[in-house]
């Protein structure tokens, strides 16, 4: 299915412009038999939370490697259908096109909501990269079977990177230009890391 799937991901420069951006995380809770999920929606150009979704449902899906979308997905696309308006560009604490199959989570997501998103994630799942600079910016390409699948981004000085690819109606140039819009200081886009913070919350 992931590898069907992948053939309808549309990777194209952002249509319009981007007002609003919406972050996405989720984590298990309720001793693992329940998935939470938070959806974060800020302006564009101050990185300011306009809203906040939750939603908790069921785990309904094994862990299995590569294949979290389907454990994830349902409660990802509640919690930003929750949201009061639906976002220009939405990131995801996820894989986007850098995944085995090229269908990572913000792929998944980005399929079924038909809204341009972004893999941002925080560890590599699959492929190769060569020497990264130390500063903000600086950047080097996630090779796999010798085709770019995602970026290796490093979004302040002298930190661990993140693993940057384009999930759905966006292009990778896009996407590491609004990843490095939205990280504020901090190695995370403050979308996502808002999300992450409620997601943890007890």
């Amino acid at each position: 299915m992931q590898k069907e799937l992948a053939g309808q991901v549309i990777v194209r420069p952002l249509a319009g412009p981007v007002r609003t951006v919406a972050g996405a995380d989720c984590g298990l809770c309720a001793g693992g038999t329940k998935i939470r999920a938070a959806a974060v929606l800020c302006d564009a150009e101050s990185m300011v939370v306009l809203a906040t979704a939750k939603v908790e449902m069921p785990c309904r899906f094994p862990y299995v490697p590569g294949l979290l979308s389907f454990r994830e997905a349902p409660a990802v696309i509640a919690a930003v259908e929750k949201l009061p308006a639906r976002p220009d560009l939405l990131m995801c604490d996820a894989q986007g096109l850098a995944h085995p199959r090229g269908f990572g989570l913000a792929s998944h997501v980005g399929w079924w909501l038909n809204l341009p998103t972004i893999g941002a994630a925080k560890s590599r799942l699959c492929g190769l990269h060569g020497s990264l600079g130390r500063r903000k910016g600086d950047r080097a390409d996630l090779m796999l079977d010798d085709k770019c699948i995602g970026a290796v981004l490093r979004t302040r000085d002298n930190v661990k990177p993140m693993f940057i690819s384009a999930g759905h109606l966006v292009s990778l140039d896009d996407a590491i230009e609004w990843t490095l819009k939205c990280c504020r200081g901090v190695r995370m886009p403050q979308p996502t890391r808002i999300a992450d913070k409620i997601v943890k919350e007890p």
